[in-house]
């Protein structure tokens, strides 16, 4: 698969439905060749690379990622990307906030949006699993509360928390090319006093910030999984928990793993082939 020559490349991929995490691993394999975003087309991921890259190299990477992915390449025509990519990202009215890029939210009530500039940082609201917790959260969050968002991202989740009324939020993120994006978003959101963001590893740093009344975690459900005990250990007596990043096919397996480590469902949310959930211990 050679270079791209003067045009735009557009890159549909269709990872295996039979492979466990094929399709993380594909959207990871994206981000780790240079795509600057990911669009989810029902099965399929698709994302535009620029002329010059190769496409031998994204091939590669993608197959490396799950040997059974399907790719299909084609030109798309001469557009002025610097403007024409904004027409995709939209607001989105999640409950009584609002999610919304700054060219969208000059007529919006500040106090109930939360503005969102479209970067690197995973989570402008255009994706299912942002939507999902920030649909959850009201019913768990209480004002005042201290919250905990690990893998904040762009800090999305954590700004919605403090638009609903927490004191205090501490947002982890492991990527620092996430941080500065993730800053921004907090300035921008008028948020400085209460959302104090943190690069670094969750399992390593929420037991630094224990104890919090609400965990908020949109992360693959491996990590999750792994991140239970700690969630569970940081939460006060009458905490909770929203999860997300889940896939649907995988909420029986996790139904059965958060009993096991005695969580009781409190709340479900889904939307396309994605699944969240609030839980309590039992």
């Amino acid at each position: 698969m050679p270079e791209t020559g003067e045009r735009w490349i557009s890159v549909r991929v269709t990872p295996d439905a039979n492979t466990t995490g094929a399709r993380e691993a594909c959207m990871a394999a994206l981000f780790a060749v240079g795509a600057q975003g990911v669009h989810e087309d029902l099965s399929a991921l698709v994302t535009h690379f620029p002329p010059g890259t190769d496409l031998e190299a994204v091939h590669l990477a993608l197959t490396e990622a799950d040997e059974l992915v399907v790719i299909e390449t084609a030109p798309v025509a001469d557009i002025d990307w610097s403007e024409a990519w904004k027409s995709r990202i939209g607001s989105h009215q999640l409950g009584d906030l609002t999610v919304a890029p700054p060219w969208l939210a000059g007529e919006l009530d500040p106090a109930r949006t939360i503005v969102i500039e479209p970067g690197m940082a995973f989570g402008t609201g255009e994706h299912a699993t942002t939507r999902g917790v920030v649909r959850l959260m009201p019913r768990r969050l209480r004002p005042g509360s201290t919250v905990a968002d690990l893998g904040a991202g762009s800090a999305v989740l954590a700004i919605a928390a403090a638009k609903l009324g927490a004191a205090r939020v501490y947002a982890i993120e492991l990527d620092g090319e996430a941080i500065p994006d993730a800053e921004a978003n907090v300035e921008r959101n008028g948020v400085t006093g209460i959302v104090h963001v943190f690069e670094g590893d969750a399992g390593s740093l929420l037991p630094l910030v224990a104890p919090v009344q609400l965990v908020l975690a949109n992360i693959i459900s491996s990590v999750l999984i792994e991140l239970l005990p700690v969630i569970g250990m940081a939460l006060t007596e009458d905490g909770s928990a929203i999860l997300s990043g889940i896939l649907r096919e995988e909420r029986d397996t996790m139904v059965e793993v958060l009993a096991a480590h005695g969580w009781t469902i409190f709340e479900e949310d889904a939307e396309d082939i994605w699944w969240s959930v609030s839980i309590v211990r039992a």
